[in-house]
């Protein structure tokens, strides 16, 4: 008699691989493009990686100093303070003070787990989250499995094509008393210094608990401080607040998944109960969380040399960015395409809206095989020297065939 199985009853939940990325493997076009990779790309099309980080990790493997002890729960006290002081700086009032601190985490969403499983434990006054980003974050599920109702609003306005600041005020005058606003990188949305005032002073009245996600310090302007300054500003007004600092991004250690939940308090004896419970949350999760990332970032950010050459290389990539973006827009305006696209140069950080709809998505992943996300949110360190023509040719035609679909196209696949 054949046993029946536990799973027998269980449904797939979602494709193992991305269909987007398997299609684009399984496509054998010559000219075959994907923009669409999660990690920063280098020159030649492979995960770009910090120089200083990869000379590091051999130094690593062969000092013999080094054992492979369990780290602390907490992570070692060298990388939380490192890494606290890269998010804040080292003369920031909440590190003075002594009321900031930190865990390591494991993931991109292992500073969200923790923070969500502590907001649903000791933060009772409200079970609404609202989260702002640039597109829909896999966090959000976090919260939807802990008995959180989970609103999301995109800052990316399609019909305008550009970046909506003013979403920040009207969400936060809609939300209910004591509920978390997720600001998902921030880095990217500049608001004025009065627009923060008057979004702070809204969060305050309604008690509305921030959580801060910075995936990619450095990424979006180029400079480190520049992309945690919104920190500053919360601390210097006196609130309480998590933040989700990844540091795999900006290091080029995507393997790793290093990371760690910022908690800033009103005072140390607030700081310490809090980090007590998040990290009997942690042992629940992963009791001891990795060594290596940590080593890595560690090395780098203790030793000045090091900091320098690793902030340069961070710096060459988003400037490079930057240049690209600047390239594509000028091909399009050569190209005789349709439309501004001033917006590719207005959005920061290695991913930006091109602002084409789903028929030009369409038309250039089935007729270009060039593979984007059906957003239109492209990975910009993925546009290179060598298919930057092809790029730019194709979005041209992809605009004029949709706007008249009669027009046939005598390049296509070729």
């Amino acid at each position: 008699m054949p046993t029946l199985s536990v799973f027998v009853d269980v449904p797939m939940s979602y494709k193992l691989e991305g269909s987007l990325l398997k299609s684009y493997k399984q496509d054998d076009h010559p000219k075959k493009t994907f923009l669409a990779y999660r990690v920063c790309m280098s020159e030649d099309g492979q995960p770009w990686t910090s120089p200083v980080v990869t000379k590091l990790r051999k130094q690593i493997a062969q000092d013999p100093s080094l054992n492979y002890e369990y780290t602390p729960v907490m992570g070692t006290k060298s990388f939380i303070q490192a890494s606290l002081e890269l998010l804040f700086g080292k003369q920031s009032q909440a590190i003075v003070e002594n009321r900031v601190g930190g865990v390591h985490t494991v993931g991109e969403n292992g500073a969200f787990h923790l923070g969500a499983r502590f907001l649903r434990t000791w933060h009772q006054t409200s079970r609404v989250v609202n989260i702002i980003s640039f597109q829909k974050e896999l966090y959000r599920l976090i919260f939807q499995d802990m008995g959180f109702t989970v609103n999301e609003y995109s800052l990316w306005d399609p019909k305008q094509m550009h970046i909506d600041s003013t979403i920040f005020i009207n969400v936060t005058k809609q939300a209910p008393f004591g509920s978390v606003l997720v600001m998902g990188n921030i880095a990217d949305c500049k608001l004025t210094q009065r627009e923060w005032t008057k979004l702070m002073s809204i969060m305050k009245k309604k008690r509305i608990f921030p959580f801060f996600d910075i995936p990619s310090q450095g990424f979006s302007s180029g400079d480190l401080s520049d992309d945690s300054t919104i920190l500053q500003f919360f601390v210097a007004q006196g609130f309480e607040f998590f933040c989700s600092q990844t540091l795999s991004k900006n290091f080029g250690i995507y393997d790793e998944g290093v990371g760690v939940l910022a908690v800033v308090a009103l005072d140390n004896q607030h700081l310490l109960c809090t980090i007590s419970q998040i990290m009997n949350f942690a042992s629940v999760l992963w009791l001891n969380p990795p060594a290596l990332g940590a080593r890595l970032v560690t090395s780098v950010l203790c030793n000045p040399a090091l900091k320098e050459e690793w902030k340069y290389s961070l710096k060459r990539v988003v400037e490079n960015i930057m240049l690209i973006k600047e390239k594509v827009k000028e091909k399009l305006r050569l190209l005789g395409t349709p439309g501004s696209w001033d917006h590719i140069t207005e959005q920061k950080g290695t991913h930006s809206y091109l602002g084409l709809n789903s028929q030009h998505v369409e038309y250039l992943v089935k007729k270009k095989h060039i593979y984007i996300p059906k957003n239109g949110r492209i990975n910009f360190s993925s546009v290179n020297a060598n298919n930057i023509d092809y790029i730019a040719q194709s979005i041209s035609e992809a605009i004029l065939f949709t706007v008249n679909p009669g027009v046939s196209s005598e390049v296509n696949d070729k």
